[in-house]
């Protein structure tokens, strides 16, 4: 019986059409809800200064493994128990494709078997060039939380990197960081960048060094900088050539003039969240320098 004053509709009865959608509504919620919310993509990373990024911008529920090396003290940025969390891999083809993922994060070196098998099963690759300033580290960490699904994760993230790094107003200082085997990060790098924020002048220049090149002891010693930044210091035996800096008979002659800082290799190679760590100990180590040249 049609409702006194309603249109008619032909082949319906319009009552029972309305309690049919009502009684519909609450099944076809979930399903609506679904497809309004995407579901958060399950990501690999295959280098470790991406999964100190990864880990604070992402889900842990979405990284289905990290690198091996995070799980290594010697080369992890992030801490141990953290890292332990998530299964590793060592960033084989065969590892990454048997994990299924949606997207798979690395740097900018990848295996050839590695992106071709990537590539025939159609998973999205995205590789990050090591950054050669603080500019760049923001923008990889703001692109990576974008790719995950949790921008303002990376937004937040970038603010505590800006901050750390805001450049100091102060006499820049004469420093070097000294790697394993004399290894020296120079100009155009992201080491030299927050040297030079932290209010220091990276020294490599004056020995002629390219962007990432080694420094022989001997010229260490014939003209020191005022402060030497030492991974053997931070990491003791294993640091390669390095560690014969420490025990050199001449350098330790020009200790009153010369300060060794232990200085981790994490710092001197990742960005992202690693940049807040490294500013705070160079900032330090340029606050108790004071005035002085």
């Amino acid at each position: 019986m049609a409702i006194p004053g309603a249109p008619l509709t032909a082949g319906c009865g319009c009552a029972t059409d309305m309690g049919a959608r009502a009684l519909l509504l609450p099944l076809a919620a979930p399903a609506l809800a679904s497809a309004a919310t995407p579901r958060a993509p399950r990501i690999v990373s295959i280098n470790p200064c991406l999964d100190a990024v990864l880990v604070r911008v992402a889900d842990p529920a979405q990284i289905a493994s990290i690198s091996a090396y995070s799980q290594d003290a010697r080369s992890s940025s992030i801490p141990l128990a953290l890292a332990r969390r998530f299964p590793a891999n060592a960033g084989t083809a065969e590892e990454v494709v048997a994990l299924r993922p949606d997207l798979v994060v690395a740097g900018g070196h990848v295996a050839p078997a590695t992106v071709a098998a990537l590539a025939r099963l159609r998973v999205p690759l995205a590789q990050f060039a090591v950054p050669a300033t603080v500019e760049e580290s923001v923008a990889q960490v703001r692109d990576l939380a974008a790719r995950v699904g949790h921008p303002a994760r990376g937004a937040a993230l970038a603010a505590r990197i800006e901050a750390a790094a805001r450049p100091a107003r102060v006499t820049p200082v004469p420093a070097l960081i000294f790697g394993a085997g004399g290894l020296v990060p120079g100009a155009g790098t992201l080491p030299d960048d927050l040297l030079a924020r932290a209010g220091f002048r990276n020294a490599s220049a004056g020995y002629g060094l390219a962007r990432w090149d080694v420094l022989p002891l001997e010229h260490l010693v014939a003209a020191p900088p005022r402060v030497l930044f030492s991974v053997a210091a931070a990491e003791g035996a294993g640091g390669g050539g390095g560690e014969r800096a420490e025990h050199h008979p001449a350098l330790r002659r020009l200790a009153p003039r010369l300060a060794t800082v232990p200085f981790p290799a994490r710092l001197m190679n990742c960005g992202g969240p690693t940049i807040v760590e490294a500013m705070a100990l160079l900032r330090g180590t340029r606050a108790r320098l004071g005035a002085r040249r």
